[in-house]
């Protein structure tokens, strides 16, 4: 067969390999939902979205860059299409969510990747790191954060009127984020134009919220957000030791994690690549070209 018979189906293969895959995987007594796309044998980038969201965030992402990278979302425990066994008696807070994650970049043989981190995805993707520090070969941080000049105060009042004084009534102004209002009102704050949100965003992610028991889940999760604030000391010391390379590329409008946490990179990584969008928490939502224009010309210095 000649080459140029060859073509065509070269051509086939490679349109093939850019499409997103959705599969399981077993982790940690966990069937890991997660979604593929790109050739087996690209640079891995590794995607982990945050609250109240799944790998569903990452859709329009994906096909983007799937020409030259190995992309793989996968959807935490409790979010997505994630399954945990009733026997597996789960525990529903930071640490287990890293260590499952931990064992699914173990069960898909993962040696080196990119770690875009994105709210949630964040203390997930930094337990990741100092786990496993030589398998980290870059870090993209879209509203991912790790200092507490990223903290917007009056977003979490709620949570730190809970640390200071634990109550169940003070548990009830972190439900009203669970429902299909407060969902639909973080993904429309800050934007210019929420009529270029696709409304299936915010209504899966409410469905997913609203199944039986999830919501008390989510609260307890919540709660547990301290950790991830205690925790970073030992980010910031990876950050220093390690240098890597960073893109943190952020939603400037985000109510919950300000854009001086994003300025706050360089203070332990001079070199750092800092670019701020007029857009909110979830900017893949509205700057997708943007942001996938970034990371090509970041991953490609």
């Amino acid at each position: 067969m000649s080459l140029a018979t060859n073509l065509p189906v070269q051509a086939a293969m490679a349109q093939a390999s850019m499409r997103t895959r959705h599969k399981w995987a077993r982790a940690d007594g966990v069937d890991v939902f997660y979604r593929e796309a790109g050739p087996a044998e690209a640079p891995v980038l590794l995607l982990l979205h945050g609250f109240a969201n799944s790998s569903f965030y990452f859709r329009h992402l994906m096909p983007k860059l799937a020409d030259r990278y190995r992309l793989i979302a996968p959807d935490l425990p409790s979010f997505g299409f994630t399954r945990i066994p009733a026997e597996r008696d789960y525990r529903y807070d930071f640490e287990s969510i890293s260590r499952t994650v931990t064992a699914f970049v173990d069960a898909l043989e993962l040696k080196r990747y990119v770690i875009y981190v994105f709210d949630y995805g964040a203390p997930v993707g930094w337990d990741l790191a100092l786990t496993y520090p030589d398998r980290v070969a870059g870090i993209i941080s879209q509203n991912g954060n790790a200092y507490a000049e990223g903290l917007r105060n009056e977003a979490w009042d709620p949570l730190r009127a809970y640390w200071a004084s634990p109550s169940l009534e003070k548990r009830e102004p972190i439900r009203a984020r669970m429902t299909l209002e407060g969902v639909k009102a973080a993904y429309f704050h800050g934007v210019a134009d929420p009529s270029t949100i696709e409304p299936e965003s915010y209504t899966l992610d409410a469905a997913i919220l609203a199944r039986p028991g999830n919501a008390d889940l989510q609260i307890n999760l919540k709660l547990d957000y301290k950790r991830n604030i205690e925790r970073y000391p030992l980010c910031q010391a990876f950050f220093r030791q390690r240098q890597p390379k960073l893109l943190a590329i952020w939603g400037e409008n985000d109510p919950f994690f300000a854009p001086e946490g994003a300025e706050a990179f360089r203070r332990d990584i001079p070199g750092a690549c800092i670019v701020l969008l007029d857009t909110g928490h979830f900017a893949l939502e509205t700057e997708g070209d943007a942001i996938a224009s970034q990371i090509r010309g970041f991953l490609s210095d």
